[in-house]
């Protein structure tokens, strides 16, 4: 059993383990989820450093041919966001149940914040300004 998930993804402070949260079935109601598990500053910095890196690794890869990028891309992809989500945000990554979905939000996110939009799509979401 998961420890049970509250609103904004962290878990029961009890470290009790409960029923996990219901599973989300539409991309429509897993944005403003992924947006909440992305909820301070410090998380989503670290995550837009390593959807950068990562898409320049695959540039790299795609430039050259050379596998090794491919592999830079998933260290430098996943790693600082994860970290992120372990030490900063203290949840767990949306990626071990929501692959797909998280992938594209990873880019969404960083697209909407290279254009100025995130705030709002983040109050929309119920995410607090700080």
């Amino acid at each position: 059993m998961e420890q049970c998930q509250s609103r904004d993804g962290a878990g029961d402070a009890t470290g009790v383990a409960m029923t996990a949260a219901p599973r989300i079935e539409t991309y429509k109601d897993f944005w403003p989820f992924y947006l909440r598990q992305h909820s301070k500053p410090a998380t989503r910095a670290v995550h837009f450093l390593g959807t950068g890196l990562a898409t320049a690794s695959l540039a790299a890869l795609i430039a050259t041919g050379n596998l090794r990028f491919g592999l830079v891309a998933l260290f430098a992809g996943y790693g600082p966001a994860w970290l992120g989500h372990f030490f900063i945000e203290k949840n767990r990554p949306a990626t071990f149940t929501y692959p797909v979905w998280s992938l594209v939000s990873d880019y969404r996110m960083a697209w909407i914040w290279l254009t100025g939009r995130l705030d709002r799509e983040l109050e929309q979401a119920g995410v607090a300004s700080r």
